[in-house]
């Protein structure tokens, strides 16, 4: 028994050649990524420059005095810098845990729960959305100002609890990750909804939910107009607000010109380290499966 064996070229038409179109796109991100590195290759080179190498030497030539900047910046009133890194720990750390935690509730219950009002409330959850944190701020400050809270870590906390973003977040993720049959499963097995929620919900939505902390955190860590307005103790300040008034003082002491550069890359790092600790946490579909 004679087997023929068809080609492309006995079939009438040539082999397909690997498309090109890739090298578009791709060209198109590796120059947002130089886009987005080159200011950060910057910091680092800058930061080993001692006042004099940092205004002679060429913008991407190493210096040699990283380790003396380290050295004046931890020095420098005292080590008021390290003073300004652990405050703003406090207010992204706790911001963000506090408003994934609300935003979890809050998305779940619109994503799982039917009330009257339900498309009106989160229609202005929405509107939220799309204002712009800078029309908020003075009216946060006098309502803090109110309160008697100007001036204390809760003003610069309370107003990073609520995110409309990480609410609508949320949301989203519930609808599509926490299906309803094993929600009616565990009301039929006599769980409470508060325990559903905990037991079922959150795990189901912890990918989402970390993106809505590292979201939040990120926010809050490099948030300079609400502390800047709510804080006027300068060992309350955090690392922007910090910063920037080390950077005003530079056109009377040059010198802190290295100092605000070494402390803009120490900043950089927590967020570095954050990302990769949590990337592990972030899975797709890790629901699949639980509905048979």
């Amino acid at each position: 028994m004679q087997v023929t064996t068809l080609t492309a070229s006995s079939r009438g038409y040539a082999p397909r050649r690997p498309r090109r179109t890739a090298l578009i796109p791709t060209g198109i991100l590796l120059l947002g990524t130089l886009y987005a590195l080159l200011p950060v290759a910057w910091v680092v080179i800058a930061s080993t420059k001692n006042n004099t190498e940092l205004f002679n030497l060429s913008a991407f030539k190493p210096g040699s005095a990283l380790f003396q900047n380290l050295s004046t910046l931890t020095s420098y009133r005292g080590g008021i810098f390290w003073s300004w890194m652990w405050n703003t720990a406090i207010y992204a750390g706790g911001g963000a845990i506090l408003s994934a935690a609300l935003s979890a509730l809050t998305g779940y219950t619109f994503a799982k729960y039917q009330f009257r009002g339900k498309s009106v409330l989160f229609n202005l959850i929405l509107v939220g959305v799309l204002v712009p944190a800078v029309v908020l701020a003075v009216p946060q400050y006098l309502l803090v100002a109110k309160l008697n809270l100007a001036d204390t870590y809760w003003s610069v906390l309370i107003p990073s609890i609520v995110s409309p973003y990480g609410i609508y977040l949320a949301r989203i993720y519930a609808g599509a990750s926490v299906p309803d049959e094993v929600i009616e499963a565990a009301r039929m097995d006599g769980s409470s909804e508060w325990r559903t929620f905990l037991r079922i919900g959150v795990p189901m939505m912890a990918p989402g939910l970390v993106t809505i902390f590292l979201f939040q955190f990120v926010a809050i860590w490099n948030n300079f107009l609400l502390p800047w307005l709510m804080l006027s103790s300068d060992t309350k300040y955090p690392l922007t607000v910090g910063l920037y008034t080390l950077l005003s003082q530079g056109t009377q002491q040059p010198a802190l010109y290295t100092v605000v550069i070494t402390g803009s890359l120490l900043s950089i790092v927590p967020l570095v380290v954050l990302f990769f600790l949590l990337q592990r946490f972030w899975r797709v579909d890790l629901s699949a499966g639980s509905v048979k």
